[in-house]
């Protein structure tokens, strides 16, 4: 079992947002659960291709789903996009400290440019 910060993991996750449809349903989802039917009414394609893009996103730990009697539905999985935003933030940090850096740098040598 791979750890929830390993690579793959992050990979995943990203791979599963990178698609717009995929996207979509995680927006639709953050309001409230759905059926597998209404989620794809939104989406014009063939079910078993919706279906595909359900399935990645179930694959990346994005989205979970139960089923009752004939219906599959889907619900939000946030614990995921938490470990991409965690991800995203150290970017930040790091780009930011450099950025910061290089900023210093560029005013010393300015000063010393000008003296």
């Amino acid at each position: 079992m791979q750890s929830a910060q390993s690579p793959a993991v992050i990979d995943g996750i990203f791979r599963a947002l990178s698609d717009p449809t995929r996207r979509s349903v995680l927006e639709r989802l953050s309001a409230k659960p759905a059926s597998v039917s209404d989620l794809a009414a939104d989406h014009p394609m063939a079910l078993p291709s919706f279906v595909a893009h359900l399935k990645v996103l179930e694959g990346a730990g994005l989205v979970r789903s139960k089923k009752a009697g004939r219906i599959r539905t889907y619900e939000l999985a946030p614990e995921q996009l938490h470990l991409a935003e965690d991800w995203l933030g150290r970017q930040r940090t790091m780009w930011e400290r450099r950025l910061d850096r290089l900023d210093a740098y560029l005013l010393k040598l300015k000063k010393e440019r000008s003296q």
